[in-house]
């Protein structure tokens, strides 16, 4: 059973910076690729970032060049760096694995 939490949210002014970590047990190599998802208040969750078995990477339009995803070699942590974050950042951001399993998220506020 894979299990996530997520943590490193806060709240931070526009310009600024997080680094979000997605602490993971019971990823195995069946799991094909772990992700960060966000949902703004009021809109649908969306992908932000993908990291694949083999380290390729995918990003949204939206946070490519902004954000970086990386994961370590065991698989036992994700990591969401976001820089130069602007106000529409705000949002619930979720870990995922194959966005078969969830963790509960972790808030980020970035106010103007």
């Amino acid at each position: 059973q894979v299990q996530l939490v997520e943590s490193g949210g806060g709240s931070v002014q526009a310009g600024g910076s997080l680094r979000l970590s997605c602490a993971a047990s019971g990823v195995t190599p069946s799991v094909n690729y772990m992700a960060w998802f966000r949902q703004p208040p009021g809109k649908e969750r969306e992908g932000v970032a993908h990291i694949y078995r083999n380290g390729n990477t995918f990003y949204s339009f939206d946070s490519v060049n902004r954000f970086t995803i990386s994961q370590d070699n065991a698989r036992n942590t994700v990591w969401l760096q976001m820089n130069s974050l602007k106000p529409e950042d705000t949002a619930m951001y979720y870990c995922t694995a194959d966005q078969k399993y969830w963790g509960q998220g972790t808030q980020v506020t970035v106010s103007s």
